[in-house]
């Protein structure tokens, strides 16, 4: 059963004049496999910081704290090798990629997951039933990856990376950015198939409105760079109701 801690995390980012600026303040939090936890808060609240620090973007400088993935220590693996052992980032701005097929990509990603290529007609057909599962056009493996891709086509694509890769945690960073009521739905029944079971999720969000259609066991609310309300679906319904406000004051005065 995968199990990703983090204890006490503290990240900065920046190196110009004015130093560096920490950004978490000391995050702890544990997700196990068949759980699903929401990430809540406003922006500027250091969300997609924890996002990127976990998957080992540059930018982000960890100064304490520590990431384990089923007791190993992420923060000394590279970025390739963090996804390797399981870790999976759904980013909020998907890189375009000219001249690279989606077909290639996703058989190059599944290859470098699993240790070997699958065999090209064997894999042809586990991407194709993936993608009929997610409503996708069969000439979308043709495109270039992201290239004039709309904001609804980025998303079905990084779930059908989820579909294919199977990760044992999937980051997901604002997964519902950007997406019409259709799309969502599509997308929210592309993570509920891949939760569960032997698997975790982060779903990192804003709004309430995804968590309509993927049920969280558990909601997190963040807040001056640390985590400070926690609770069931219940937390959520509050959120929507009635802001995050006394929660950015509590951020403030820890």
């Amino acid at each position: 059963m995968a199990t990703l801690e983090i204890r006490d995390l503290h990240v900065s980012v920046g190196d110009g004049s004015d130093g560096a600026k920490e950004i978490l303040r000391g995050v702890d939090l544990t997700v196990k496999a068949g759980e699903i936890h929401a990430i809540m808060g406003p922006n500027g609240s250091g969300k997609s910081t924890l996002a990127y620090a976990v998957a080992g973007h540059p930018k982000y400088e960890i100064t304490s704290g520590s990431v384990t993935l089923d007791g190993e220590d992420v923060l000394e693996m590279s970025v390739d090798e963090r996804a390797r052992a399981g870790l999976f980032l759904a980013m909020q701005y998907p890189v375009e990629v000219p001249g690279v097929s989606v077909s290639n990509f996703l058989r190059s990603a599944v290859t470098a997951v699993r240790g070997e290529a699958p065999k090209l007609r064997e894999f042809t057909k586990e991407m194709k039933r993936a993608m009929d599962d997610l409503s996708i056009d069969p000439a979308f493996a043709q495109r270039s990856l992201n290239e004039g891709f709309s904001g609804g086509e980025k998303k079905r694509h990084e779930i059908l990376q989820l579909e294919l890769l199977r990760p044992k945690v999937a980051v997901l960073d604002e997964t519902d950015s950007g997406l019409d009521v259709d799309a969502l739905k599509v997308v929210s029944e592309g993570i509920n198939r891949f939760s569960g079971g032997e698997t975790g999720v982060l779903l990192i969000t804003h709004y309430t409105r995804i968590l309509r259609y993927v049920q969280p066991d558990f909601v997190h609310v963040f807040a001056g760079g640390r985590i400070v309300a926690a609770g069931g679906p219940e937390l959520a319904e509050e959120l929507e109701n009635e802001g995050y406000e006394k929660y950015v004051k509590a951020g403030v005065s820890a």
